[in-house]
């Protein structure tokens, strides 16, 4: 505690000429409220209860964000042991708690639901980039900026453990995007091509096998064949996709205005459209130009990460904001992709405006973190910056 102590005082009072990315902050803040605008577009007509839920959470999540900001982010080399281990605990803990919709992912606290494969999302980053970018001293190759074999099988079995669990649960979502994670993660430390290819080679026959041999639950299979065959079923497995594409469809260029009561928001014609899908309602209601507007904010984030890793202090830092890009990239993708038809639904959310409190709160620990890094981008003198 008097460590982490020591280097908040380090941040208010020797790095106060640092600036936190405002940029950065800005973009996440604008992209909440209108996360916020968008639950209640879509949940209006049952009342505000989400919207209002959804508002505490995300006062929450900045608060969370100011926090791990003003704390060294080099402090969590210390912690990510035992944090480790208290996820692996909670993930194995959600399969003793009743199931929702057939899937054990919560564990219910009273006044929310906490997802602890969410904050793996986190404890992962953290743990991949104290494990690919160690003390200088201690691992030459790091200093040389290449990744040996071995250090690559820790990597993998490292992101296996907890993605086996959550894919356990099951959340296939989330485990591809722990993948996603460790090529990001490992292309930035310095893997070989060689290394890349073998492990993408290995992701798609693993993926080709798992196909093959229908190892996915029925309802992911289905998922899997609504993507290569949306006609099928339109009023079942097909029902969701169908609705969300004519959602996103009719809302052609302008849109047909926020809060039109004509629209598939209006009714709710989308299920989880305040969840999973909630791009429908924004490319409904402001069209084309508002969806691209979404995708400009991710960018700016995408981009601010990248600056964050290049300016870094060491590569512990650097290795935390690009995994911090990798996720939102992937997310971004996934969830857009599937809201239009060239991604399988996987239940995957958009960042910062999809309703969920563990989903947001790990986003902007996140991004906080990352913040951390910005922050902490200008050694103190005398300081040494390998260390």
């Amino acid at each position: 505690m008097t460590a982490v102590l020591s280097r908040i005082r380090d941040v208010v009072v020797i790095r106060r000429n640092n600036r936190t990315d405002w940029i950065l902050v800005g973009t996440m803040l604008a992209l909440s409220g209108f996360g916020l605008l968008m639950i209640y577009s879509a949940t209006r007509n049952t009342g505000t209860f989400s919207m209002e839920r959804q508002m505490i959470f995300v006062a929450a999540g900045l608060i969370v964000f100011a926090i791990a900001s003003n704390i060294d982010y080099r402090e969590y080399r210390i912690i990510i042991p035992a944090a480790s281990l208290v996820i692996l605990i909670l993930l194995v803990a959600v399969f003793f708690f009743p199931a929702v919709n057939e899937v054990n992912r919560w564990i219910p606290l009273g006044f929310f639901n906490l997802q602890p494969a969410e904050f793996a999302k986190v404890v992962v980053i953290v743990a991949l980039a104290s494990l690919l970018a160690p003390p200088a001293s201690r691992d030459e190759l790091a200093i040389r900026r290449t990744v040996s074999w071995a250090k690559l099988g820790q990597a993998v079995l490292l992101v296996m453990i907890p993605a086996y669990l959550i894919l356990r649960e099951p959340d296939l979502g989330t485990t591809l995007v722990f993948g996603f994670i460790l090529l990001g993660m490992l292309f930035v430390a310095g893997a070989n091509w060689r290394q890349m290819l073998v492990l993408v080679t290995t992701v798609v026959v693993g993926a080709i096998a798992v196909l093959r041999f229908k190892l996915l639950n029925e309802y992911q299979m289905n998922r899997i064949e609504v993507l290569f065959r949306p006609d099928i079923d339109p009023q079942g497995i097909g029902y969701q996709l169908r609705q969300s594409k004519n959602a996103i469809g009719s809302g052609q260029l302008f849109g047909r205005g926020l809060f039109a009561e004509d629209s598939f928001t209006a009714f709710q014609y989308v299920p989880e459209q305040e969840n999973d899908f909630i791009f429908s309602a924004v490319a409904e209601q402001l069209g084309f130009v508002g969806g691209v507007l979404v995708l400009v904010a991710f960018v700016i984030i995408v981009w601010r990460l990248l600056v964050i890793a290049t300016n870094a202090r060491d590569r512990f830092g650097a290795l935390i904001a690009a995994g911090a890009a990798s996720m939102i990239v992937f997310h971004v993708f996934v969830n857009i992709g599937m809201t239009v038809g060239i991604m399988p639904v996987t239940g995957l959310p958009l960042p910062f405006l999809s309703q969920g409190g563990s989903f947001y709160i790990a986003m902007t620990l996140t991004l906080g973190i990352a913040n951390s890094v910005w922050l902490l981008r200008t050694p103190v003198p005398g300081e040494n910056q390998l260390t």
